[in-house]
């Protein structure tokens, strides 16, 4: 058996090499994306590909006469072209809940760092704000013990970035599936309340103290938090709009790390030049690279933004390599795959 490897993976290959000829390249070695000339070439004879990033297209699965599985190391393997190989009868494999872990702490880091303003303390003393010229030390006056603080007045760091916290504090969650479901956890141990907005999860599964299962609507109107958990699909593509936004409290967050078309950007941006809410924390966008002028970096220092690595973390790595490894080995044993895309 070949095996084109070409993803990133973590945990080491070798359950891979295990299994016949292993040819590692592309994204796997540091290399850029493969174009689908040279993924031919390299996969011309190959019985397996395993890739991350790479487009398996029609061509490139006609291509390849020996081709028997493909495997892609994410949660939606939206650069395969799922409908060639059904064709040809070749299964496709993917890795669903690969990055909950590491996208729900995220989302938890980007609530904390929001309402905490921690990104813009940090940039502020870099830049030297709030800093004094020379290291000088304080004396404390007789009878007192020693006490460290910045100043004490209206422009001082305590009062300038002055936040709130998460403790009482109710997150709306809309998508509980294994990130959602994550995020409320961790949530949760922060004394949170949770709305729940999922038309997948029945009431009864949550019905818990500090768990309730809701209406948009409510969601919106009632959450300090809002936490956006969803695969983009024609029912979830501009889900946020202005009439949603426009209903949210004036000191509530809107968190996407799931997937930037189920918010309609235009829109997010209106509403934080209106002030309709607090600010946003986002990981995602209609197109990325942000454009370095856009709104969300020139405009709003109420944003808290990071570049699409909710998932980017190196145990993601290792876990996705394992359960392609594991449903490979299923594979050419001939039973049921856990992780074939349907």
């Amino acid at each position: 058996m070949k095996i084109v490897f070409t993803a990133e993976y973590g945990g080491g290959l070798d359950a891979f090499q295990a299994l016949g000829e292993l040819v590692v390249d592309g994204w796997a070695i540091g290399q850029p994306k493969l174009s689908e000339a040279a993924l031919i070439r390299l996969a011309e004879n190959a019985d397996v590909i395993v890739t991350s990033y790479d487009d398996i297209t029609a061509r490139v699965i006609e291509a390849c006469p020996h081709l028997r599985l493909i495997a892609c190391t994410r949660a939606n393997p939206v650069n395969i072209d799922i409908e060639a190989a059904r064709r040809r009868g070749i299964p496709v494999l993917y890795t669903p809940g690969r990055n909950a872990d590491a996208a729900a702490e995220l989302t938890l880091a980007l609530m904390l760092n929001a309402t905490r303003h921690i990104p813009q303390a940090h940039s502020a003393l870099k830049r030297g704000e709030f800093t004094r010229e020379t290291h000088t030390t304080t004396q404390t006056q007789a009878g007192l013990r020693q006490d460290v603080v910045w100043d004490v007045d209206k422009h001082s760091p305590y009062e300038v970035f002055k936040g709130g916290e998460l403790r009482n504090k109710t997150l709306g969650i809309i998508g509980y599936g294994s990130i959602g479901h994550r995020v409320g956890k961790l949530a949760r141990a922060f004394g949170m309340q949770l709305l729940i907005a999922d038309p997948y999860v029945a009431a009864e599964e949550i019905d818990e103290p500090g768990i309730r299962k809701t209406t948009l609507d409510e969601l919106f109107s009632q959450s300090d938090f809002v936490s956006l958990h969803l695969n983009s699909t024609p029912q979830t593509k501009g889900l946020v709009n202005l009439d949603r936004l426009r209903t949210m409290r004036p000191n509530a967050y809107l968190i996407n790390t799931s997937r930037a078309a189920v918010v309609v950007e235009a829109d997010l941006i209106a509403a934080l030049r209106e002030k309709w809410l607090a600010g946003a924390a986002l990981d995602v966008y209609d197109s990325e690279p942000l454009w370095r002028h856009h709104p969300f970096i020139t405009e709003f220092d109420n944003v808290v933004l990071t570049p699409h690595i909710a998932g980017a973390t190196r145990e993601t790595l290792v876990k996705h390599t394992a359960m392609i490894a594991a449903d490979l080995q299923r594979f050419i044993r001939g039973e049921p795959l856990l992780y074939e895309w349907k």
